[in-house]
């Protein structure tokens, strides 16, 4: 059924007079007896039918053709959009502001491909040795870390790696506008999702391997983020662990139960003050090198816990930035929540 044919059928509706009510004669104190004795009627409930025939005259299931008549009916009444000026304005502004950014970041990019340096040159730091000698040679001396590769990606290149753990939370934003569903409604439908319906609850197989491997896995996880700058690790790969054995709780003990620790609340407060802790030492790291200004974060001794300067907060940051992004993903998809 088409859009005009939906608009006839409500106009039809709306002219149509509204048809009299015939109002059943009243009973008798016999009569009402008797069709209560037999079954007929109760008088205790409202005189509701207990025959057949009372079955036509209940309300029935809206069919689809009726939804749409009111649904277009509550635009048409309600919002009036054919005739809102508002909303016109705001879509035109709307979708010239759209062409005009997608102009703009073209000619932005052309721009600063532009200056970029010639394939092939061999002056440039990409293909220049400089870059890495200065990593190789001055790299311990100027970040604290012995682990070289996580020097490099926290220090000199800290701004890129601040750039990627943006990605991570702006994925699990966009994510979570897809696919968070009201927590009212996932309690009292906790058979919302159909999947949950045929996988086994309470797996005793699962929850006696998950309460071997779960501590295991988030001690080591916190080893790995912890030794970023003496080892090979860091905030990804121990992040990802510690997301990894999030699941695998959650998996074996359900969400009620992994809710107690870590819930919607605790996730927003975790997964905000970890970027915001990279974005304030981070800032702080770029002002202090960009004027020349040395920075009153120590960098220790090196092999030690307490050594990196600034690797040893990101690490921790970036972390619990990845952890929070991979059960968000599973439990949004899985669940429709936290």
């Amino acid at each position: 059924m088409n859009q005009d044919e939906i608009n006839a059928l409500i106009k039809e509706e709306t002219s149509a007079e509204p048809k009299e009510v015939k109002r059943k004669p009243k009973k008798s104190a016999k009569r009402a007896f008797l069709d209560w004795f037999n079954g007929n009627e109760d008088l205790l409930y409202e005189n509701l039918h207990m025959n057949k025939a009372y079955e036509d005259h209940r309300k029935k299931e809206p069919t689809e053709t009726e939804r749409q008549i009111a649904d277009t009916k509550i635009m048409v009444d309600v919002y009036d959009t054919a005739n809102n000026r508002e909303l016109k304005a705001f879509n035109w502004v709307y979708r010239v502001a759209a062409i005009l950014f997608c102009i703009g970041l073209a000619i932005t990019l052309v721009i600063v491909v532009s200056h970029l340096p010639e394939v092939g040159n061999p002056d440039t730091p990409a293909n220049s040795s400089i870059v890495s000698q200065r990593y190789i040679e001055s790299g311990l001396a100027e970040t604290g870390a012995t682990n070289i590769v996580t020097g490099m990606i926290l220090t000199y290149r800290a701004f890129d790696t601040f750039g990627e753990t943006n990605v991570l939370f702006i994925a699990t934003i966009c994510v979570m506008i897809l696919l968070m569903i009201d927590e009212k409604l996932l309690k009292n439908n906790p058979e919302i999702h159909a999947d949950s319906r045929f996988e086994p609850s309470e797996d005793p197989i699962l929850m006696f391997a998950a309460k071997i491997l779960c501590p295991i896995i988030f001690i080591f996880g916190i080893y790995i983020i912890l030794n970023g700058q003496l080892s090979p690790g860091g905030g990804f790969s121990g992040g990802a662990i510690l997301g990894a054995g999030m699941i695998l709780f959650v998996n074996a003990f359900g969400f009620e139960k992994t809710g107690r620790f870590f819930n919607e609340n605790v996730y927003k407060v975790a997964k905000i003050t970890a970027l915001c802790m990279y974005g304030l030492i981070g800032t702080y790291f770029y002002l202090t090198g960009a004027n020349g200004i040395n920075n009153h974060i120590p960098l220790g001794i090196p092999g030690r816990i307490l050594s990196g300067g600034i690797i040893l907060p990101i690490d921790i940051a970036v972390g619990v930035e990845v952890a929070c992004t991979m059960y968000a993903f599973y439990a949004l998809f899985k669940r429709g929540g936290l």
